[in-house]
């Protein structure tokens, strides 16, 4: 049961799946509040007190708006760079996380698997030079008929 469920976790598409439910569920929220709480005020206050969630362009014709919430209520189309740009830092903390917790590890294992699985049938014995050569016959004489 172990051997069987060994392979259904390396062959088939679980390992997918879990970093699937993984990326979606568990670290969205932990990131978000790790960028939006932590990192962004600190590199904001860097680049001259700026406030990532309110770095918008305004692509409407109303008057200047000075948050993006007040763009929104006044329903101006609004160019979110700020948000874009949390976006993009919360994916590579996840993309990094991912890589470096399930798929480099999953990718040992199937290393090993595949290193045990070549143990097995090298260590596999050889027919004999008489089976050898009666398969041979027999294989001629199947493509005769």
């Amino acid at each position: 049961m172990w051997k069987e469920f060994r392979e259904f976790a390396i062959k088939g598409n679980a390992i997918d799946l879990a970093v699937g439910v993984i990326i979606g569920a568990a670290f969205g929220k932990i990131v978000s509040s790790l960028v939006d709480d932590i990192l962004m005020p600190p590199l904001g206050l860097l680049l001259g007190k700026i406030d990532f969630t309110n770095v918008f362009l305004n692509l409407g014709a109303g008057g200047p708006y000075g948050t993006l919430a007040a763009a929104k209520a006044a329903g101006a189309p609004t160019l979110n760079l700020g948000l874009f740009v949390n976006a993009c830092i919360q994916f590579l903390i996840v993309a990094g996380a991912v890589f470096f917790f399930i798929v480099k590890p999953m990718n040992r294992l199937k290393r090993q698997y595949a290193t045990d699985e070549a143990g097995k049938a090298a260590a596999e014995p050889k027919p004999s030079a008489e089976v050898s050569l009666l398969t041979q016959i027999r294989d001629l004489l199947k493509a005769r008929a």
